[in-house]
């Protein structure tokens, strides 16, 4: 369908009418949004599609990037092939990504998996336009093709590896989108130097992107943000914006989270405004975490240490 009119848009998106008081109706002083939907099955992008809907309405640019490795991982257990994960001697839990595993995470990101949210957002009203990183160069920088693992407690070289590291948006293209009125639904892979679409982790691709925007990033998923004890969500952290503040956060985060909080110190060193970890299952998600829910990082966790590398 086409995209709705604002006051169509307006009309169709009543049931956020308790957060009306709180949007965001000066888009145009206000830095873009960049959403970041999980892609684990704890997630419902649901409530992300109707704020976007209402926020596009209130006339703020937002940019939708999306992860899916749980749809990876059962698309190759379908196959009879199981994923690989390994552990950096950081001690950081990722995909590896061999020949295979690429074939099959090019045909169900890109193909299967953006299709399908783009057409959710199209059906809400949004005029959105779904894009690989590869598209115009849209995500790009050099390939890894071996990294640096642990394996039964041994630093071991893994070779064969198919992803990247995201130097580089083509922000003009997102500008140029924006200013048309699109709502630019983006994953990964990325095209890496060597000409080569590649893997690369989707909260950092987000990172990447709100930072080349300077956009607040809203990384939606299935817990309330960070917290100080992972089994305690009364223990949530709603604020880091000092250096001892993101120390405390980086020390609290663990498995999945440390993960965004990496992305969130990648999205501030970018550019980015603000970056937001909030839930995304409640009923309007993102006006929430742009309202003060979910744990809130600031430009000015980071002044510190940047100050004392140059």
């Amino acid at each position: 369908m086409t995209g709705y009119t604002r006051e169509e848009l307006l009309a169709a998106h009543e049931q956020l009418v308790d957060n009306e008081a709180n949007l965001l109706t000066d888009g145009g002083s206000e830095p873009p949004v960049v959403v970041k939907i999980g892609g684990a099955k704890a997630v419902d992008p649901q409530g992300a599609v109707s704020d976007v809907a209402h926020l596009v309405a209130n006339g703020t640019d937002v940019v939708v990037v999306h992860g899916g490795s749980t749809a990876v991982d059962e698309t190759l257990e379908e196959l009879g092939e199981e994923p690989t994960y390994v552990e950096s001697p950081s001690g950081v839990s990722g995909r590896f990504t061999d020949e295979r595993t690429m074939e099959v995470f090019s045909m169900v990101m890109p193909g299967k998996l953006n299709t399908d949210l783009t057409a959710l957002f199209r059906e809400a009203g949004v005029d959105a336009l779904g894009l690989s990183g590869v598209d115009g160069g849209l995500l790009t920088g050099p390939r890894k093709s071996a990294v640096r693992v642990v394996e039964d407690g041994k630093k071991k070289i893994k070779r064969g590896d198919h992803s990247g590291k995201i130097t580089s948006v083509n922000a003009t293209l997102l500008e140029a989108l924006l200013d048309g009125g699109y709502t630019p639904i983006v994953t990964v892979p990325m095209l890496a130097d060597d000409g080569v679409p590649v893997n690369a982790d989707a909260d950092r691709a987000a990172a990447a992107v709100a930072g080349a925007l300077g956009a607040k990033l809203v990384v939606l998923t299935d817990v309330k943000g960070v917290y100080a004890d992972p089994d305690d969500e009364s223990t949530l952290i709603e604020t880091a914006d000092t250096p001892e503040g993101f120390s405390a956060l980086e020390s609290a985060a663990e498995g999945f989270m440390t993960k965004k909080v990496m992305a969130a110190k990648e999205a501030l060193d970018g550019g980015a405004a603000e970056v937001v970890v909030s839930d995304a299952n409640l009923n309007d998600p993102i006006v929430t975490a742009l309202n003060g829910g979910g744990t809130h990082v600031t430009p000015g966790a980071l002044v510190e240490a940047e100050g004392a590398e140059q």
